[in-house]
């Protein structure tokens, strides 16, 4: 669904999102002659408001940096200490609650929630007090419910406890009010938002981007392993799994080019355009139709007199390290498809006449293959093509599923280590492009569960996953010592407007 931010412009115009805490714009209905109680009348008005609820999903690009800054496989980079501030904090552990990346994925995340709860409000009757019907609308309400849930996961994932909400979008009558809600009840209402989706959600969906009942089913069993239902993972993964609708694909680096976008291996990707405008004007670039974090990974001043160059430059932030770099096995594919060596790059094409600049700060001679930018594949008219990258986030892909699925096995109260090898050895045949069992695991138990880990982070770096899951497997302290602090780092801080407008608490530490 390329076109999620084309709805922008309607949603200011009717005043639908309203700000509270600067979560969302200011209401616009006095200003303009259509408003909240003249809208949602027919079955165009409930469709196009639902498109509406897509588009903070494309903001949220950072949550793929931060993920793997956070961690061991990768540092910030940049041009200085001083350039992408924001990410040098996250890498360098001195975070604090003034952190601008940090303010607006918050803020997104609750204004795709807002949008969620606007239609969920209306879904029996209009704000006329009329009945809508039409066709698809149970369906269509559930990938409402997915998105909402979407963003309350990844709210809670990174700062715990947060402000719960989900019968009315917030108005300004709100200020003030809002409270923390303990995680574990946000994780339910996030389960009852994706068990609703399931209930009602095709198998597939004719617009590529759009939600599916696979798609809830695979982030269900994530939510559940984030609590350590393990036997609830096992049994809705295995649903994913089961469904045949879902395959591997021989060649692990196709999956993040252009042609291998929404693939056979795709259960769930946010989708990006090179169309449309896009600059530096004030606003975060993170919000523009492009994936803004693409261009942050690309080789600066990168270029070649030979038109077979298929890279454009960028910025060189969020590296990957030599500690990611030397954890993969000889043969392994995923090495050369996720880590981009421009050394070895450059002496591979000699006629090219390759120029570049080395990283200026943190640099580790690594570059995020799976996101670098290309050349010709950034806005040509109307819009910065720095900015305008139409590199989806695959945010869920079906190794992830297998990976998830092995580990539930492996973990479950009546443990079965045959299903979690079966899973976890789909993924590492792909790896090696073998069809006999020398790089199978044979190992059972705890060994077992250490290499299904150690499998996630070859399998899904510069993906985003990496901090999370060592932060939901308890080894965050242990691996990222001695920055990471146990009993604070877990989570993010609550940005500091939030508290200062809401009076919410603090995570501690902070």
């Amino acid at each position: 669904m390329k076109k999620y931010f084309k709805i922008l412009g309607v949603v200011s115009l009717l005043g639908l999102i309203v700000s509270c805490n600067k979560y969302l714009q200011k209401n616009p209905q006095d200003a303009y002659l259509i408003s909240s109680s003249s809208y949602l009348i027919t079955a165009s008005d409930y469709q196009t408001m639902e498109v509406s609820v897509y588009t903070p999903l494309q903001w949220l690009n950072q949550l793929v940096p931060i993920g793997d800054i956070a961690s061991d496989n990768a540092v910030s980079g940049g041009e200085s200490a001083s350039d992408v501030l924001d990410l040098q904090q996250i890498d360098d552990y001195t975070l604090t609650p003034v952190n601008g990346t940090l303010t607006n994925l918050w803020q997104y995340a609750y204004e795709g929630v807002n949008r969620a709860n606007y239609l969920t409000q209306y879904k029996t009757t209009n704000p006329s007090g009329q009945t809508v019907s039409f066709a698809g609308k149970e369906a269509m309400y559930g990938e409402v419910y997915f998105l909402r849930a979407f963003y309350y996961f990844t709210l809670v994932k990174m700062f715990g406890d947060v402000p719960l909400f989900t019968d009315k979008r917030l108005d300004i009558s709100a200020t003030g009010t809002l409270k923390r809600t303990a995680k574990a009840s946000v994780y339910l209402s996030i389960e009852n938002d994706l068990n609703a989706a399931i209930n009602v959600l095709p198998n597939t969906q004719t617009q590529a981007g759009r939600a599916t009942k696979f798609a809830a089913q695979a982030l269900l069993g994530k939510v559940y392993l984030y609590q350590q239902k393990y036997d609830s993972a096992a049994t809705v993964l295995q649903s994913v799994i089961n469904s045949n609708a879902f395959s591997l694909v021989s060649n692990f680096a196709s999956i993040f080019l252009k042609s291998g976008q929404n693939g056979p291996e795709s259960v769930f990707e946010i989708q990006y355009s090179s169309s449309g405008a896009n600059s530096y004007d004030g606003a975060d670039p993170a919000q523009g139709p492009g994936n803004y974090q693409v261009q942050q990974c690309g080789v600066r001043n990168l270029s070649s007199s030979s038109s077979l160059m298929p890279y454009a430059p960028g910025w060189s932030t969020n590296l990957p390290t030599q500690n990611l770099a030397n954890a993969y096995s000889t043969g392994d594919q995923r090495k050369a498809a996720t880590c981009f060596d421009i050394v070895a790059y450059v002496a591979a094409n000699p006629s090219w006449n390759i120029t570049y600049q080395v990283a200026p700060y943190k640099n580790t001679g690594l570059y995020n293959q799976k996101y670098l930018p290309y050349i010709g594949q950034g806005a040509t008219s109307g819009g910065d093509p720095k900015l305008n990258y139409p590199n989806n986030y695959r945010t869920i892909r079906y190794a992830d599923v297998l990976l998830m699925a092995a580990e539930a096995y492996n973990k479950s109260a009546s443990p079965n280590d045959a299903k979690a090898q079966l899973y976890l050895n789909q993924v590492r045949r792909r790896a090696f492009q073998v069809n006999d069992a020398s790089h199978d695991v044979t190992a059972t138990g705890a060994a077992l569960y250490t290499a299904i880990l150690n499998e996630r982070r070859l399998e899904l770096a510069m993906e985003g996953e990496r901090f999370f899951d060592l932060v939901r497997t308890g080894q965050a302290a242990t691996v990222l010592s001695p920055l990471f602090k146990a009993g604070k780092n877990e989570v993010f801080p609550i940005p500091q407007q939030e508290i200062l407008v809401s009076g919410l608490a603090q995570n501690p530490g902070y």
